[in-house]
């Protein structure tokens, strides 16, 4: 690649100055990175010069080669020598852990834990405490926003506090990582960042299964990690035997450690979330309007932290009081009023398409196997994301009462305990439903 790019810069420049000046840099592998590109000469006022005319020129060409525009750096040997010397120095007064992407703020102490995620709490805070040992690797899986990474980071920073070399990084991120070093045939350096740390955090595993390079490479990083001890935790929207695209030794290794899902919290634990942040944030919301929030917004976290951002926003901006009426008003685009956007007939039709059943098929008194189930997950999402009451979920469905849909919505909430591939099919249905409604009201 370093060839490649400085070839291209000798079209776009004099030649007397690519003798002059840029056959004078040697690019630096050791300290070069996939967003910083050093290059050295020998001489300090030459560095500052190439820096100032040519760096920019550098940096187009790398954009234009990878689509990722680096930081480029020419400095003097002398210079970097003399850093590094410090910088050596400094480390042997202070052996600090190393980390990236953690962020300070995610910890145990402010995760609120309830019964959609206390397995994984637990096993989280097992692993923090007990590094390298069992657990090893620890995958997380469950829908975005319900506190994956969160989890993720509160172990990479109890771990960082106990002195521990930390990686945390998305599978993106990995992805890139490897390209960049496999482009400038410094992978050695590469596998030095992943195989010799204590901890190697990957979230969002699931984009991992791109290529076969990327997977091997993964796998013998996970491979000799655990050999030396260190430990592995990963993250996902799905548990490893539904990710699609994956070698069967590598899923076979997510799956040699411990699987801690955590689903859609419920009523309240969203209710606690909400106090939670809001407390954090020091908006002064009082129990309706909290209540309110946790029942018409949606499961993820992340979109009710939106919520309480907008409504403190607007109370600031506007200095109004946060009643339950300015919290509807402000919340008006992002509350789900289900009853007149996603309708009973709506998610007949989505779910009639989805499994290939006749919506009258769905409605009749068929004891079928396969209709049954499309029904009782009907009348499922019907009550979960619409606000028609349980008489009018009845009457559509054909059913005598109200007590027959509380019978299938428990029925479906057992079936779904023990059934893992039934609740992804139900929530990949929901996903769509709400989907298609938001489509067609942009």
């Amino acid at each position: 690649m370093q060839t490649q790019v400085l070839n291209e810069l000798q079209k776009v420049i004099l030649p007397n100055e690519f003798n002059k000046y840029i056959k004078r840099i040697n690019f630096d592998d050791k300290k070069s990175k996939p967003d910083l590109i050093i290059y050295t000469t020998n001489n300090e006022i030459m560095a500052k010069f190439i820096q100032t005319k040519y760096a920019n020129k550098i940096e187009s060409i790398y954009e234009e080669k990878t689509g990722v525009r680096p930081k480029v750096l020419i400095t003097s040997k002398n210079k970097i020598l003399e850093k590094n010397s410090l910088q050596e120095s400094k480390e042997q007064k202070n052996k600090k852990p190393s980390s990236t992407l953690l962020i300070e703020s995610y910890n145990f102490e402010n995760f609120i834990v309830g019964d959609s995620n206390r397995f994984a709490y637990t096993c989280s805070k097992f692993v923090a405490q007990n590094l390298g040992k069992d657990y090893n690797p620890l995958f997380i899986y469950g829908p975005s926003g319900l506190g994956k990474t969160h989890l993720l980071q509160s172990i990479g920073n109890y771990c960082i506090n106990n002195q521990k070399i930390v990686i945390c990084v998305t599978s993106e991120q990995f992805i890139n990582d490897f390209t960049f070093h496999l482009r400038n045939t410094s992978m050695e350096k590469f596998k030095n960042k992943y195989r010799n740390c204590d901890l190697l955090l990957v979230d969002d595993i699931q984009f991992l299964g791109k290529t076969d390079k990327i997977q091997e490479e993964f796998f013998n990083t996970f491979n000799e990690l655990k050999q030396k001890g260190g430990h592995i935790v990963m993250t996902s929207d799905k548990p490893p035997k539904f990710l699609k695209g994956f070698e069967e030794r590598l899923l076979s290794r997510f799956e040699s450690g411990i699987i801690a899902d955590i689903i859609p919290p419920e009523l309240e634990t969203k209710i606690a979330i909400i106090k939670r942040k809001s407390q954090d944030n020091k908006i002064n919301l009082d129990n309706k309007i909290i209540e309110y929030i946790a029942t018409n917004m949606g499961d993820n976290i992340r979109e009710i932290e939106s919520a309480l951002n907008k409504i403190n926003a607007f109370s600031t901006l506007m200095r109004t009081e946060i009643t339950l009426e300015f919290t509807k008003n402000v919340l008006q685009d992002q509350i789900r009023e289900k009853a007149e956007s996603v309708t009973l007939e709506k998610i007949i039709a989505i779910i009639s398409k989805e499994l290939n059943i006749k919506p009258s098929d769905i409605k009749s008194k068929s004891r079928t196997k396969n209709i049954v189930e499309a029904r009782r997950i009907g009348i499922y999402l019907s009550k979960k994301i619409t606000l028609n009451s349980m008489p009018a979920i009845a009457s559509f469905f054909g059913l005598k009462d109200h007590s027959a849909v509380s019978h299938n919505i428990k029925k479906i909430k057992t079936l779904i305990e023990d059934d893992e591939y039934l609740k992804i099919k139900i929530d990949e249905l929901e996903n769509k439903i709400l989907k298609k409604e938001i489509s067609e009201n942009m």
